[in-house]
This record gives C-alpha cells, structure tokens and sequence, in this order.
C-alpha cells in the first residue's frame, strides 16, 4: 500500500490505564487526536505527561485500555508505522563518542524517507555544531540535535516531551518556526508536552490538560479562549461570601465586589448576573497560563 493509501496516524487512547505498583498514574484515560492537530499537553510536574507520551509510543505497556495509531495497536506497531513517527523524549540519550554528522547519519539509515536537504538547512539554522563530538555538546546543543533527528523523515506523528526546555529564547522561536512549517499542510500531526504556555499559544491548535491521571479538558485553542473568561461584578450591596454562579471555576468576593472565572460565558450569565445583584459587569480576556491556571485548580 502507498503511503497516501495509508491509514493516518491519528491518536486514539481510550479508558487507558497505567500503574507503577500500587500508584495509578493514568487513570481511565481517553484522547482522540485528529491528523493534522498540534496539540500542546499541559500537566503539573509529576501529572503523568511523560508516562502518558511513552505510552502512547508503546515504550511503557499499560495495565488496561487501548491504545491506536492508525491501525495499529500501540503495542504492536508495525515497521512502516515506525517509520512515519518522530520522538524527542525529555531526557536524551545519544552517542557521545560520535560527531553530531555521525549520529544524523546513523539516525537516518533507518529512515527511507529521510530528507537531506531539510536537515542540512536545520543544522545551518539552529547553529548546530556539525563536526563536534556529541559528548562535548551542552544541553542546549544536545536538545537541538535531537530535534533535527526528529524532524530529518518529515515525520507524520512527532511527539516531544519538552522539546524547549533547554533550548535559549532565539533557539526557541526557531524551532516553532520550524514546527508551524512543518504542519503548514495539515497532514502532519504533533503532540508535545510544554510548561512554557507562550510557546503554546504560538503554535498550538489544541490543547490537552491532564490532571488527576485523566484529560481534564482538550479542545481547540480558539475554543479555549473564547469559552473561559474572568467575570468582574460590582453589586449595588453587599455580596454573600457563599456566591454560587453556574459554571464557575473559582469565585472570590469582597464586599460588594466579586472576581468569578467561568468555564463558558455565556450572555444569560451575564446578565443574570446584572438583574440579581443590581451589578456593573466586566468580560476579561484570559491568556493561556492564566486559563490553564483556572481550569487546573478549579
């Protein structure tokens, strides 16, 4: 079959479970991911995102669920499958008695579809020190290294598990560049795991927020934005400190003030909101940290 007869790899993770001992790590899991998606995975530190990207990989077998890409089972990918995905894990393992052109040669010998000219064009690029052994590189280097191995066979599933985090702010906005040129044609499908919620908003076209071992929330980032909003209220009394508003993430209230986040404005609530408490109402716009902050503490 050619490839423009093969199945997309779409994710399709569904009441997945993953344990380490008697810990539940992923906790009945379901994420459906579309091709062409760039999804940014949000999570706090110790959430599960790593464990939830190797899985999804089938570099860790889960307990329970099932596990897609494409046709294939996770824990069965099949050799083509293999060829059209891409990984950058958070802790990076190469060779460190090769040169950087050495580990992209050994690296592209397993690829049939690997494209010269693009990695070549990356390296001139991201500055990456071509002839230096890799053992000598800094994180930074070794960060870039591994991201032009990822990208070398156009892969159409890249998963990155905080590919940046290393990476100096002029390096960063380079290799979003490089990712948004990428997808440009909306065959090729990412997920990536990030802290830095800018980068997010730059490149993203969906966001996943995994908390308490399950996908709290993943939708598009237009979406996102537009459903969750702060609320300021100014009431012509007094407000209890036991204000209950539909949909609310959070309320905090003093005196005649209120501060309401909301899962979805809506123009009912609104005025709802004016008729009850005899209140002057404001719509504030959120960013993406600050709506990720309301709908993971909520």
């Amino acid at each position: 079959m050619g490839p423009l007869e093969m199945e997309p790899l779409e994710i399709h993770a569904q009441n997945v479970w993953k344990r380490f001992g008697k810990k539940a790590v992923l906790k009945g899991l379901d994420l459906q991911i579309p091709r062409g998606a760039v999804v940014g995975l949000l999570g706090s530190n110790g959430s599960g995102k790593s464990t939830l990207l190797k899985c999804l990989l089938g570099l860790l077998k889960i307990d329970d669920g099932e596990i897609r890409l494409g046709g294939d089972d996770y824990w069965d990918l099949s050799v083509e499958t293999k060829s059209r995905l891409g990984y950058v894990p958070q802790d990076i393992t190469l060779f460190a008695w090769m040169q950087a052109r050495q580990m992209v040669g050994y690296t592209a010998a397993f690829y049939p579809r690997w494209d010269d000219a693009l990695v070549e064009n990356l390296v001139q690029q991201w500055d990456v020190p071509w002839d230096q052994r890799v053992g000598t590189l800094s994180t930074g280097q070794k960060q870039k290294l591994a991201l032009v191995m990822a990208l070398g066979h156009r892969p159409e599933l890249l998963i990155l598990d905080e590919p940046v985090g290393s990476l100096d702010p002029v390096s960063r906005r380079e290799f979003l560049k490089s990712l948004v040129e990428l997808t440009s044609d909306e065959q090729h499908t990412v997920l990536f795991s990030t802290h830095i919620t800018s980068d997010l908003e730059r490149v993203a076209t969906h966001v996943a927020i995994l908390r308490d071992g399950k996908i709290e929330y993943f939708n598009e980032l237009d979406e996102l934005k537009e459903q969750v909003k702060r609320i300021r209220i100014t009431a012509a009394a007094e407000l209890p400190a036991t204000l209950q508003v539909p949909g609310a993430l959070r309320i905090e209230v003093d005196g005649c003030d209120a501060l309401i986040a909301v899962a979805e404005i809506n123009d009912e609530l609104l005025e709802s909101l004016r008729q009850r408490w005899q209140a002057q109402v404001t719509v504030e716009d959120l960013n993406l940290e600050e709506i990720y902050l309301e709908v993971h503490d909520a």
